[in-house]
């Protein structure tokens, strides 16, 4: 068996090196023409029509969503592997976080595996994921029981560090609205109950209790709505507050703390509160050890060493915190600038397009085919993985 599955990565190998110019071909085609969340059409297009040329069977709309999309490969049904494509931009920055170089990556590794094992091996499926940014396409998908079929989900993101898996917190938003009473505030200001100042006061609130909230949870609040004129005594006021925190657990004790600061104001300043969930939760993320260090394995080939990431430092929030939490999955950074860079700038989507992410999206695409390959190969690393994750592969229906 381990000469089979050395014998198949050889061949990922070759099948990647074949399809490389199309790869950068397409990831630089994303790049050029960067669309927003759910807006991703172009992008589904040309990477479903990728698929399907060779041999993929796509399903559009996928859980609802205009700009999701799976395609299929195997007439077995598991074991399973699910590789994940990301493809919107930022507002007026393009791909500042690199999302043409995911896409990219996902469909060149879905390709060569797909091409190594033939359709007897397993199911080879590319996921399309609209939104990661803010608007959590793989929540809808996930919640939608995209990946219940699937034995692991496979993705790496570029960055500004090679590290081997990601720290991402549980993240998302609140919208809290005061109801007061409003007067003019000279004529008759004892009849006025002033919702922004309730508003300002959660904000002093929620910075008072800032400094004893656990490493990695914290609030950062912006007013949405302040009132209509200096002259009337403001009858409504709003917040738009993200929460993040290291674990999603800590995310709904941290949303707690806030509802409770919020009523507390409201009382004391004679208000009525509403609040209320802005954005989808995106989850924690949970690293698969298995998969991953196999990732790093075949990522050194090319030169690229993956370290765990440092200690204490978090880089953010994605929806594949939610897809983790629900099958053995990957997400590795791989550096295509240096540390003192940073994602989401000018500067890092023109790094997206650079010399260094080609040669970072073709090592990427590799090693994510190779480990794609290996899983569908072993059932004992799909077991190590399951393991790992809280269940066995033994517990899920097979075909």
């Amino acid at each position: 068996m381990a000469d089979a599955v050395d014998e198949a990565l050889g061949r990922v190998v070759r099948e990647v090196a074949a399809r490389a110019e199309r790869i950068w071909e397409v990831a630089l085609a994303l790049h050029a023409d960067p669309e927003y969340g759910f807006e991703e059409h172009r992008a589904v297009r040309l990477l479903s029509g990728e698929l399907e040329r060779e041999g993929f069977t796509v399903q559009r709309d996928l859980a609802g969503l205009p700009t999701a999309f799976a395609a299929r490969a195997g007439t077995v049904r598991r074991p399973a592997v699910a590789l994940l494509l990301e493809y919107d931009a930022l507002p007026g920055l393009g791909h500042a976080c690199g999302h043409n170089l995911i896409a990219a990556a996902g469909l060149g590794a879905a390709l060569a595996a797909r091409a190594v094992l033939g359709d007897g091996a397993g199911s080879v499926w590319a996921v399309g994921t609209p939104a990661e940014e803010g608007g959590g396409g793989k929540v809808t998908e996930t919640e939608a029981g995209v990946f219940d079929d699937v034995d692991a989900a496979l993705m790496f993101h570029p960055g500004v560090h090679n590290w081997q898996w990601a720290p991402l917190t549980a993240q998302t938003q609140y919208r809290i609205g005061f109801h007061g009473r409003p007067a003019h505030p000279t004529g008759n200001p004892t009849e006025g109950i002033d919702a922004l100042a309730a508003l300002i006061q959660l904000f002093n609130a929620l910075a008072a209790i800032g400094p004893r909230l656990p490493q990695g949870s914290h609030v950062q609040g912006i007013v949405t709505d302040g009132g209509l004129a200096t002259n009337i005594v403001p009858e409504y006021a709003e917040g738009l507050f993200g929460l993040r925190a290291a674990t999603t657990a800590a995310l709904e004790d941290l949303a707690g703390e806030v509802l409770t600061c919020a009523q507390g104001v409201a009382r004391a300043m004679g208000t009525t509160v509403t609040f209320g969930r802005a954005t989808p939760r995106y989850e924690h993320f949970r690293d698969s050890a298995a998969l991953s260090l196999r990732f790093a394995g075949h990522l050194a080939r090319a030169g690229i060493d993956l370290t765990p990431p440092a200690p204490g430092v978090f880089l953010g929030s994605s929806d594949i915190g939610n897809v983790s939490g629900r099958v053995p999955a990957i997400h590795p950074f791989v550096a295509i600038m240096d540390p003192d860079g940073s994602d989401h700038t000018p500067e890092f989507a023109t790094a997206a397009a650079s010399d260094r992410a080609r040669r970072v999206l073709l090592a990427a695409t590799e090693a994510l085919a190779c480990t794609a390959v290996e899983l569908l190969l072993s059932a004992e690393l799909r077991e190590q993985a399951w393991h790992e994750h809280g269940g066995s592969v033994a517990t899920v229906a097979r075909h």
